[in-house]
């Protein structure tokens, strides 16, 4: 097997030197024990994700905390909140959420690479089909002695790329066709690179775990502003003391606003934390890619093509997107596609390029 552009060569045009400086600052910043800081960050983000679904939980049982009794001497209903009766209904709730939120996981993160693959509509490339790819993923692999990954491609023109999987055997590299045939060997290698920078530093398996929980909790949020509109729906029915429970029918709008408050800035930190996992970690997978190739060079300019046409918007699943080297890029953007981009799991490209570039 033959190779276009050798990883151990230097980048043409004589940047030799400017090559050394670059992977001269990266040993300078101690790129290996960033990586191991932000892994054990990354950890301690993802215990936030069973607190939060507890936090969950106790605000949806505040609903039953609210108490009606009717007093026979003025004739009227007194609603008042009852923490015992909240804290008592928690407590013998959190069992069973953990062990249906235990069971959900565990099912997510074992069938996690058919999940994505019918999210992106991906299949697996034979090395009959296209041999460069694979001689291009064999060879880098070979180089830092890692296992060869599965390869996937998704048919589709546009440019972008991803790796995923928890494991040796679930570790995967996926391509569109627009990519593979647009890009030029070497930069084709540095995106390769990158996406394997990915698996060493072990973030696809990060990624996955963050990608579980913000379903979980997604359906969570989904389950609880279901019952609290339903809750509030019935609160404000035909009550024959509906004119004399003013209070009460106050106190149901006040824990629904409440309820739903909460659950949505339950979501809110959820996407912090998948910002706070995630976005630096690109900047990690670009100086490992470009590592790995010795041509950082050739790394920024396969971005800067991807830049222009990362496409793939039928993908609308943003815990899905978060996997891209670029984050896919919708046709049309509702508000919320703007509203979620503030939290975007992806620095911005530009940046990214220009940082190769200097080297």
């Amino acid at each position: 097997m033959t190779r276009v552009a050798p990883h151990g060569s230097p980048p043409p045009g004589g940047d030799a030197c400017k090559a050394e400086r670059f992977f001269n600052s990266l040993q300078y910043v101690g790129i290996h024990t960033q990586i191991m800081r932000n892994n054990r960050n990354s950890i301690l983000l993802l215990f936030m994700f069973p607190c939060i679904i507890l936090v969950m939980l106790w605000v949806f049982c505040c609903i039953f905390g609210f108490q009606t009794e009717y007093d026979p001497y003025t004739g009227y209903e007194y609603t008042f909140f009852d923490s015992e009766i909240v804290n008592e209904t928690w407590i013998s709730w959190v069992p069973l959420a953990i062990v249906i939120v235990g069971i959900w996981f565990f099912i997510a993160y074992q069938f996690h690479s058919q999940m994505i693959q019918h999210a992106t509509g991906a299949r697996p490339l034979t090395r009959r089909e296209n041999p460069r790819v694979y001689n291009l993923v064999e060879n880098l692999c070979m180089s830092v002695g890692m296992d060869m990954p599965k390869i996937n491609i998704i048919d589709d023109p546009q440019l972008n790329a991803f790796a995923s999987g928890i494991n040796k055997k679930t570790y995967t590299v996926t391509l569109t066709t627009g990519i593979i045939n647009y890009l030029e060997t070497d930069e084709l290698e540095g995106v390769i690179a990158h996406e394997l920078t990915h698996i060493r530093n072990r973030d696809t398996r990060v990624l996955i775990i963050s990608i579980v929980f913000v379903g979980i909790l997604s359906t969570v949020l989904s389950v609880i502003s279901r019952v609290v509109i339903r809750t509030f729906l019935w609160g404000g029915g035909g009550s024959s003391r509906r004119s004399k429970n003013d209070k009460g029918g106050a106190s149901i709008i006040v824990i629904g606003l409440a309820a739903i408050i909460c659950a949505g800035i339950a979501y809110f930190l959820t996407m912090l934390t998948r910002f706070a996992i995630s976005r630096k970690r690109e900047f990690m997978a670009d100086a490992g890619g470009a590592e790995l190739t010795r041509n950082p060079r050739a790394l920024a300019s396969a971005l800067r093509k991807i830049s222009g046409n990362t496409g793939l918007g039928h993908i609308d699943r943003e815990d899905i997107s978060q996997l891209f080297i670029a984050k896919p890029q919708k046709l049309h953007e509702s508000f919320m596609d703007k509203f979620n981009s503030l939290f975007s799991t992806h620095p911005d490209i530009m940046e990214r390029i220009k940082i190769l570039e200097q080297f």
